[in-house]
């Protein structure tokens, strides 16, 4: 099932349910209680991610060949950081360039997003995709002058940006994806394929990632956990680096799930 989140005519949230032929029905319920599809038509307004956060959890350097284009070794362990819920944004609407706090080297990373369904604590890892609600397209957007310069030495402030957490289109329920450590993942940048590899490439498979996320630690439903991206990223291009521009339109691409498509624009200032 591939579940949608939007906005209808009467400015209410609902959910719905995308069929194959493209249509799309007014569903009842939750991804986390159970989703009931109606044979109403969805009266789609806006778009939304499919699901609101309630956190969003990263694993950084977990494929082995984006481990070796950043010079790294692979880690031992999965590396954590954490976005904040600000960061989310709907498919369609710009990721924006900061300004007031400028960034001059945003980053693009296409990575699959494990949406946890049930309350999820010290689990195993032959127990863990049974915690997950679905999976989605993810983008870390990374403003890389700031993860890796000004940032005092961790990786938070550069992945901290309002809408640096793209999200959609939908959330395709793990009946339909029963391996997402085999999946075709890419990212598009303006019509050219610049990430293009497999979630079997994973240094620490989905399973393994919450089962460690979980340990002496409650992975509330709808924590996202963002699961690292493949090697192509803007940052290590050649023969200099390819940094997000005003203009640009960004495409994540995931087998199996769809296409979250996003353009680029500079931050709108607010006093």
């Amino acid at each position: 099932m591939k579940i949608i989140r939007y906005r209808d005519s009467q400015n209410t949230i609902q959910y719905g349910c995308h069929q194959d032929d493209g249509s799309v029905f007014r569903a009842e319920g939750d991804p986390y209680t159970g989703i009931t599809v109606t044979t109403e038509t969805a009266d789609i307004a806006k778009l939304l991610a499919p699901i609101e956060p309630t956190q969003i959890l990263c694993i950084g350097l977990n494929y082995k060949h984006h481990a070796a284009e950043s010079g790294m070794a692979a880690p031992e362990r999965p590396v954590l950081f954490v976005k904040g819920i600000n960061t989310l944004q709907h498919p369609g609407d710009p990721i924006e360039i900061p300004t007031h706090l400028a960034s001059h080297e945003v980053d693009y990373e296409c990575e699959l997003a494990v949406v946890i369904g049930k309350p999820c604590k010290n689990v195993s890892r032959e127990e863990a995709l049974s915690y997950v609600a679905g999976y989605t397209c993810a983008n870390d957007v990374s403003a890389r002058d700031h993860q890796i310069k000004l940032g005092g030495g961790q990786w938070c402030r550069g992945k901290f940006f309002d809408t640096f957490a793209p999200l959609g289109p939908w959330l395709v329920t793990t009946d339909e994806i029963t391996n997402p450590n085999n999946l075709k993942i890419a990212t598009i940048l303006n019509g050219e394929r610049v990430q293009d590899w497999n979630t079997n490439d994973m240094i620490f498979d989905v399973a393994t990632i919450i089962s460690y996320l979980s340990g002496s630690t409650t992975l509330v439903p709808g924590t996202v956990i963002m699961t690292g991206t493949p090697h192509g990223v803007g940052m290590a291009a050649k023969p200099s680096p390819r940094w997000l521009r005003p203009g640009d339109k960004v495409a994540i691409e995931i087998e199996g799930i769809g296409t979250l498509h996003n353009p680029v624009a500079y931050e709108s200032v607010k006093a």
